[in-house]
């Protein structure tokens, strides 16, 4: 599918760059020089989102934003043709980055599913990481009294039914739209946030993330869940920045407060008015943060 990026071209006038991983076409953005900082989406999003954490980091930086496959601009399989797993998401990333060249002084940024996708990659290899940037997302289990919440329950449990209907009219991608973001976004704005999702093909990954969810030692993904949870101690001593969007129904003050409890010494900023798009909706005040952090914990 070839993506329309016209009507928003001016937000994100980023080379497109591809490399072929564990068979698939994998699409990122690689901007500027230096020390790397790769940025991991997460569902439904893609690399459109961090479009002004890629500008201004790439002043002095390297910036790095991976479309997932299924995501963005990277290739499309159907859910017969490539397993959408999160084992899967950690090894496409551990090749794009050592294809690339990114193996050593890397800032990860981590929002929605990126968190667990990022942290299981940082514990495989925590030599290579330096900094750590969380923006509401998880790399720890639910807590076992804390339920799903309601709509990604209900996708989850009743799949053969709401899976069509996702597939069909991209309700997941264009609800995001409603819930994530606390305020009413530019339309060139909601343009890019779903130009991958338009069509059918666009839309198997954001279904397919949903249905990987972990929740039980039952599930596929789950015993990489509880291995990125219980090692999370081993980046302890890894610089943290968190911003967080207070008004996040998924990734809530719970886990927020759970982020601040396993990593007491991070720098932690909480955005009362932001959601779950923290960057659509406080990017104004993150950038400043993100560079500021990057600047006083500098890498050896």
């Amino acid at each position: 599918m070839k993506i329309d990026l016209a009507p928003f071209r001016h937000l994100y006038p980023f080379a497109s760059r591809f490399q072929e991983v564990n068979g698939r076409r994998m699409h990122y953005v690689d901007e500027g020089t230096g020390e790397p900082v790769v940025m991991l989406h997460g569902n439904p999003t893609w690399s459109f989102y961090f479009r002004e954490l890629i500008k201004a980091v790439s002043v002095d930086r390297r910036a790095v934003a991976p479309d997932h496959i299924g995501c963005g601009l990277s290739e499309m399989p159907a859910a017969g043709d490539y397993p959408f797993r999160l084992s899967n998401r950690i090894e496409d990333l551990e090749r794009l980055l050592e294809a690339i060249g990114v193996r050593e002084r890397i800032t990860l940024v981590l929002h929605d599913w990126g968190g667990m996708i990022g942290a299981a990659y940082a514990l495989r290899h925590p030599e290579r990481i330096g900094r750590l940037i969380v923006l509401n997302t998880a790399a720890f289990r639910k807590p076992a009294d804390k339920p799903l919440p309601t709509v990604l329950a209900f996708i989850r449990r009743t799949s053969r039914i709401s899976g069509p209907a996702i597939l069909r009219f991209n309700l997941f991608a264009r609800g995001a739209l409603l819930t994530a973001s606390a305020k009413r976004l530019a339309p060139a704005v909601r343009r890019g946030l779903l130009a991958p999702t338009r069509c059918r093909a666009g839309r198997t990954a954001t279904l397919e993330f949903v249905r990987d969810i972990p929740l039980t030692a039952r599930d596929p993904s789950y015993a990489i869940v509880r291995r990125v949870d219980e090692g999370l101690p081993t980046l302890a001593a890894t610089p943290m920045l968190i911003c967080w969007g207070a008004k996040d129904f998924v990734f809530d003050a719970d886990y927020y407060r759970e982020w601040r409890r396993r990593f007491p010494g991070a720098e932690a900023h909480l955005f009362a008015q932001a959601g779950h798009y923290v960057l659509e909706d406080a990017a104004d005040a993150i950038v400043p943060l993100v560079l500021d952090f990057l600047k006083r914990h500098r890498l050896p």
